[in-house]
């Protein structure tokens, strides 16, 4: 048994205690003024992230659910529609989909990336498809120009979720900022995370976000007014004054995950059934998540192994959302995908994990292996 303290497979408080001074002063103001829902901090929090990301409107909400749900709602989006995205993702993604009454459609994946194939994408589209819904996962995007296209052509929406990629790039572009819609969560252990519940959406065109910010108050028109359905969906004061802190060091800790990723692939180059992370050409990786894959159906085992060694991992994702219930009934053979789910290992990651416990991650790795 291990006599080293164990490694979670994210810890939070090195983004956390360095800055708890200045998190507390920031809830202190929100509790001084007494704005929790919107706000000032959180107009001010639209405006900035919106400069950092590059895009004319950003809109806060509750969740990264939330901000797909509002955007496909936002371009009517709806029962009849069909939406084109990934199988090898969170529910979060396709569950707004279903939620709009639409049809999620399910296109494979790149083996390499684990992101959309644009190939598989062609082949899925029907004159009831409205829009393209990739993912960027584990923090790079798919190859975004090729699903572009595919948009234009066919007179199709590009939504990105970019829920684990914030400050990721792709040709320079931050992603999430490329489509009509990008849609990124604040969960507490995301790239930039909140001390709660948060999300934000992204758009260039202005009706877009003139429609999400009336959908997030319960669609209301005036004090008591409502003329449609619409959503709670507004991030709170607290919540928006924690991000404006903690934005600021974000792509700081973005370059240190880069870092733990690097030495992650050094160590672990050339190890036999061990599949180190891809980075795409056109994409700056901000390695929300470490991941590799363990081939000969030892995945497993090896996750087994490495929590005896006080190594903690994450199986990111377990099940391809085809094989759901609620979709299995339709959806074709998805074989990339599929091999994913039973190959991905995600390793711990977080902003300041030393070479210390990198070396201990591979050391219970390699022991796995052999």
């Amino acid at each position: 048994m291990t006599t080293h303290p164990n490694i979670p497979p994210v810890d939070v408080s090195h983004q956390t205690e360095p800055l708890i001074d200045e998190l507390k002063q920031a809830i202190t103001g929100v509790l001084e003024t007494r704005q929790f829902v919107l706000g000032e901090d959180v107009a001010a929090f639209e405006k900035e992230i919106a400069a950092y990301l590059g895009v004319e409107h950003a809109v806060g909400l509750n969740s990264g659910t939330d901000a797909l749900t509002l955007a496909l709602h936002a371009m009517d989006i709806g029962p009849g529609d069909e939406v084109i995205t990934s199988p090898f993702t969170f529910y979060g993604t396709v569950e707004p989909i279903s939620l709009r009454g639409a049809t999620p459609v399910f296109a494979d994946i790149d083996p390499a990336t684990f992101n959309l194939d644009a190939e598989s994408v062609r082949e899925a589209i029907t004159p009831r498809t409205r829009a393209i819904l990739p993912v960027d996962l584990y923090g790079q995007g798919p190859d975004l120009y090729a699903l572009l296209q595919l948009a234009r052509e066919h007179d199709l929406y590009l939504i990105e979720d970019a829920c684990q990629a914030i400050g990721g790039e792709y040709d320079g572009s931050k992603l999430g900022t490329l489509g009509d819609a990008g849609a990124f969560s604040f969960y507490p252990t995301k790239n930039l995370g909140c001390a709660g519940d948060g999300g934000l959406m992204v758009t260039p065109h202005a009706d877009v976000a003139e429609r999400v910010r009336h959908l997030r108050n319960h669609a209301q028109v005036s004090r008591g007014w409502h003329e449609e359905l619409g959503y709670n969906s507004r991030l709170d004061g607290i919540q928006a004054a924690v991000l404006r802190v903690r934005l600021k060091h974000l792509d700081a800790w973005n370059t240190d995950r880069q870092r733990v990723a690097a030495r992650y692939s050094e160590l672990l180059a050339d190890t036999p059934g061990v599949s180190t992370p891809v980075v795409q050409q056109k994409c700056r990786h901000v390695f929300h998540q470490y991941t590799i894959r363990i081939a000969d159906g030892r995945r497993d085992q090896v996750k087994e192994h490495m929590a005896a060694a006080g190594v903690g991992s994450m199986i990111y994702y377990p099940h391809p959302m085809h094989q759901l219930p609620m979709y299995r009934d339709h959806a074709r053979p998805l074989p990339e995908a599929e091999k994913a789910t039973d190959e991905v290992l995600s390793l711990p990651i977080w902003p300041g994990l030393e070479d210390e416990s990198i070396l201990r991650v591979v050391e219970a790795l390699k022991s796995a292996m052999e």
